[in-house]
């Protein structure tokens, strides 16, 4: 397939995509509602494979959505991308994975974390909640990520 007709289906894939999307607003944050598996035509927020989605799961504590990069405010996980050592790449595409699965679970919500609005990356920072309960706090229970205490600390022994 020449690469203009690629471009165009997968511009047409994307629009379709977009209009399956379903946004609301409200209170201090905005929701996104999802129905996982039930068919209801929701979409479901995958991992991120390319810079153009607009709703995608970057790593254990960052997402794309509506095109922002936002970074989970409340937690640290391990660094997907320069991990320092084994045991913390294995880490973060298990915290990865499991915040696809988590943000799929149900309606989500972004709420604002106190005073700061966007990290020194210009990520939007927030705090999400699915079903009324912070994706973060899933993730520490899990194992997968630590309270953010300010600075980074070493995921290798």
């Amino acid at each position: 397939m020449p690469g203009g007709m690629l471009f165009l289906l997968l511009a047409i894939v994307g629009i379709a995509a977009a209009e399956n999307f379903k946004f609301e607003s409200g209170g201090s944050g905005i929701s996104l509602p999802f129905s996982h598996g039930t068919g209801d035509g929701y979409g479901n927020i995958g991992r991120c494979f390319n810079a153009i989605q607009q709703n995608c799961v970057i790593d254990g504590d960052t997402i794309r959505y509506q095109g922002a990069r936002v970074r989970l405010a409340d937690i640290d996980t391990p660094e997907k991308f320069h991990p320092k050592c084994g045991s913390e790449a294995a880490l973060a595409e298990r915290a990865t994975q499991r915040l696809v699965e988590l943000i799929n679970a149900g309606s989500f919500t972004l709420t604002n974390s106190g005073d700061r609005n966007l990290d020194r990356y210009g990520r939007q920072l927030r705090i999400i909640h699915v079903n009324g309960r912070s994706v973060g706090d899933t993730l520490v229970a899990e194992g997968l990520a630590r309270r953010w205490e300010g600075t980074r600390r070493s995921w290798c022994g």
